[in-house]
């Protein structure tokens, strides 16, 4: 680390040194100002401005009177006077905050505001000395003095910039896009020393969340405290700000964001300082921040003994392999060398991508079936051919207005489909059984969520029979909640609408809901199907719920733009409330009562507890829901699946 941040620093003062060349003659004063402390560079910078306020002055009364003009006692008080009421107007707006090396175009803005209001107040005090019958001044001095005023002040900082970094340089740093990097750790200095080499960003300065290091210089850059954010960005018209993800944690990511809420800045974050190590060009390396980057939890890592126990050796089948879940799942499965993998989807061209997929992981001998999970005999097929010990049952249609609009092929794919593939499971001596389930099954108030919540009772009445029977197979479900980029999730729609424009459509300011990364979710489900016991069904822990309306809001800031509002009428993008969708809830839940829930030994994996058997009873209504669904009878086939769930 110490070799690296030592190239790293020799480079950056290597490329500082090439544009020190051809000083003419005043390099010594150079350097000596360049190393000043901001303190003194300040002193120093106020004194300039009382000397040209002064000479402004008496150039303006010059001027006017045709002759040099030498003052009264009266009027040299108050020429005077205009430097003193002067300064502290420019403390407060901030110009003696901005570093001359980085000054922004806006400068010139913020200087006509400093000096419009001197220059009002110094007119304040020529009435009240014209009305005292004290010596004056004629009344075209002020407009000499604000137009004059502003050329001095403003022209004095552009000078010394391009006195300091000559060359060009000071004009080609003052058309660079102004950039913060967030962080002080070796991939931070790193990027550094790469977008000096650029000709499109300036590095203004770093942000140490710590704090420990606010006031320094690092690599001839200020280090700044977080809370020092706002001001940069308005004082150097900062555009963007590079975020060292391994140096920040998600809160601070969260803070970060809170803090820009009134800026339009962009945020782009950087990786560890290996992948900058390996050869990886920076701009390849570089993306904007995402929300996945704020919702995404710590995920506790995965216990090698349960993934192995799951998959090595094993012949494994997925279904739903083309689905956002089951290929997450798939591909979790093929780095653990199972001994053989079947995939099993009705979607032809989702197979196919999944195929190119994984050949690219260099799996070349999964099998890829099309086919419906509810083709009892083809999946009896399937299991016996490829003699497979291990299904991860993902295949479901899971879009909540789609399934309440479509209530036959619904249950047809949900229920019907997960007990032929359950049923055949046990008959075939299938050694593991995994469900995989969703926090729409508990009190639900759609089919999709009652469809599914049925898949967990069939799921749980066979691994009951197999305990009964003793043929020592495992069946379990797992629930969760909304997995960050899956298929039909609110992330990638409220993407899509950023993109086109907005507006962000909301279905309610209540709406509350869970999520989790898609890898962390596939690495639970395989280490949770192997703490099985048989008939379990398995609650993976979400973590604090998200308001939908908190997430547009953030994404909207991510993407760079501003929300559009009453408040902020010329806002970018606008977030409209359209009201809830059929059978859709405002907050989801995990549990049917959190007080049962088991802890396992994962810290991340929750049992729920066991209720009374009743096996013959959904056997019964498993027929009677099968005939209606032949009848094709929807009214009565939504009712039938409300009903034995009140039960």
């Amino acid at each position: 680390m110490r070799h690296a941040l030592g190239l790293t620093r020799a480079r950056f003062r290597a490329a500082r040194r090439r544009g020190k060349s051809d000083d003419g003659g005043i390099g010594p004063l150079r350097g000596l100002l360049r190393g000043l402390p901001r303190p003194a560079k300040r002193v120093l910078l106020i004194g300039s401005d009382i000397v040209l306020l002064l000479l402004v002055l008496e150039t303006s009364f010059s001027l006017r009177l045709g002759n040099v003009f030498v003052p009264s006692n009266d009027q040299l008080a108050l020429m005077l006077a205009a430097p003193v009421i002067a300064i502290p107007i420019f403390v407060r707006l901030g110009l003696y905050r901005a570093v001359i090396r980085y000054l922004p175009d806006r400068a010139i803005w913020v200087t006509v505001q400093a000096m419009s209001l001197a220059t009002l107040l110094w007119v304040c005090l020529l009435f009240l000395t014209s009305m005292s019958g004290l010596e004056g001044a004629p009344r075209s001095i002020p407009l000499f003095y604000w137009v004059f005023g502003i050329w001095a002040v403003a022209g004095s900082r552009f000078a010394a910039k391009a006195l300091l970094w000559p060359s060009g340089t000071a004009i080609k740093r003052l058309i660079r896009r102004q950039v913060l990097i967030y962080g002080t750790d070796a991939a931070s200095l790193q990027l550094a020393a790469a977008l000096h080499r650029q000709a499109d960003r300036f590095v203004a300065g770093f942000i140490d969340p710590d704090g420990t290091l606010r006031g320094r210089d690092v690599m001839g850059i200020r280090v700044y405290s977080e809370s020092s954010i706002s001001d940069l960005i308005r004082n150097y018209g900062i555009k963007e700000i590079f975020v060292s993800l391994p140096s920040v944690d998600q809160e601070r990511r969260k803070r970060l964001l809170s803090e820009l809420h009134e800026h339009p800045v962009k945020i782009r974050v950087l990786p560890a300082i290996s992948d900058f190590a390996s050869g990886k060009g920076l701009q390849g390396q570089l993306r904007d921040l995402e929300i996945d980057d704020l919702l995404g939890r710590s995920a506790v890592p995965p216990e090698p003994s349960l993934l192995a126990g799951m998959i090595e050796d094993r012949a494994i089948l997925v279904t739903g392999a083309a689905g956002s879940i089951g290929s997450e799942v798939v591909r979790l499965v093929a780095r653990w060398k199972p001994r053989r993998l079947v995939l099993l989807d009705i979607n032809e061209y989702g197979l196919y991508q999944l195929e190119q997929s994984l050949k690219r992981m260099g799996v070349e001998d999964a099998v890829y079936m099309l086919g419906s999970v509810a083709d009892e005999s083809m999946v009896r097929n399937l299991l016996e051919r490829h003699a497979i010990a291990v299904v991860f049952h993902a295949a479901a249609y899971k879009h909540v207005p789609l399934v309440e609009n479509n209530v036959l092929a619904g249950v047809r794919n949900n229920v019907l489909g997960t007990l032929a593939v359950a049923r055949q499971a046990h008959q075939c001596g299938v050694e593991n059984f995994v469900l995989i389930s969703t926090d729409k099954a508990v009190r639900p108030s759609n089919v999709m969520g009652a469809s599914k919540r049925w898949a967990e009772l069939i799921t749980r009445h066979f691994g009951e029979k197999a305990t009964l029977a003793g043929t020592g197979q495992k069946f379990c479900a797992v629930r969760f909640g909304n997995v960050l980029g899956s298929s039909g999730s609110v992330v990638p729609l409220f993407r899509e609408q950023i993109e086109a424009g907005g507006p962000i459509t909301l279905t309610d300011e209540g709406m509350m809901r869970y999520f989790m990364s898609i890898h962390e979710a596939a690495e639970l489900i395989v280490q949770a199907g192997a703490l099985s016991e048989g008939g379990d069904i398995f609650l993976l822990d979400m973590g604090e719920q998200v308001r939908i309306r908190k997430l547009a809001e953030n994404m909207i800031r991510l993407a760079g733009f501003m929300e559009k509002s009453a408040e902020n009428p010329e806002g970018d993008i606008e977030i409209r409330v359209v009201g809830k969708r059929s059978g859709e809830k405002l907050v989801e839940e995990l549990f049917y009562d959190p007080n049962t829930a088991i802890p396992t030994t994962h810290p991340k994996i929750l049992r729920a507890r066991r209720p009374n058997a009743a096996g013959n009873v959904v056997e019964t209504e498993l027929e009677c829901l099968r005939q209606l669904v032949d009848e094709g009878d929807e009214t009565r086939i939504r009712q039938r699946l409300m009903d034995f769930l009140k039960l």
